[in-house]
C-alpha cells in the first residue's frame, strides 16, 4: 500500500523552526519525486519544494529560498522540510504529496498525498 505519512508540524513563535518529516511505504523512492505543499485556510494550495531520490536535483519556490529546504534521506524513506524563521504567514496544513520523478516542478502531477501536519505560527 503506497503511503505517506507527515509528522513534525506544531506551535512555534515568530522566528522559530521546525523540520517536518515525510517516511514514504509502500513502493521504491527512486523513479519518482517527493514534494510539500501547503494550504493556509480559505486558501488555496500552494506548491513549496520537492526533491528527487536519485540525484541532487530540488526544488524551491523563490518566495522561501534561504527560510525552507528540503532534503532526504533514503535509508529511511523520508523527506524533510527544514523551515526557519518562520512568520506568521507560514501558518497552514503542510502536506507531503509524490510525482513521477520527470514531472518534479509541476504541482499538478503530484497525486498520492499524505493526511497533512499543521504548522502555526504565533506571533
Amino acid at each position: 500500500q503506497v503511503q505517506l505519512v507527515e509528522s513534525g508540524g506544531g506551535l512555534v513563535q515568530v522566528g522559530g523552526s521546525l523540520r517536518l518529516s515525510c517516511v514514504a511505504s509502500g513502493w521504491t523512492l527512486s523513479n519518482y519525486a517527493l514534494g510539500w505543499f501547503r494550504q493556509a485556510p480559505g486558501m488555496e494550495r500552494e506548491f513549496v519544494a520537492s526533491i528527487l531520490a536519485n540525484t541532487d536535483f530540488k526544488y524551491l519556490v523563490d518566495s522561501l529560498k534561504g527560510r525552507f529546504a528540503i532534503s532526504r534521506d533514503n535509508a529511511k524513506s523520508t523527506v524533510y522540510l527544514q523551515m526557519n524563521n518562520l512568520r506568521p504567514e507560514d501558518t497552514a496544513v503542510y502536506y507531503c504529496a509524490r510525482a513521477p520523478s520527470v514531472y518534479f516542478k509541476d504541482p499538478r502531477k503530484f497525486n498520492v498525498w499524505g493526511q497533512g501536519t499543521q504548522v502555526t505560527v504565533s506571533s
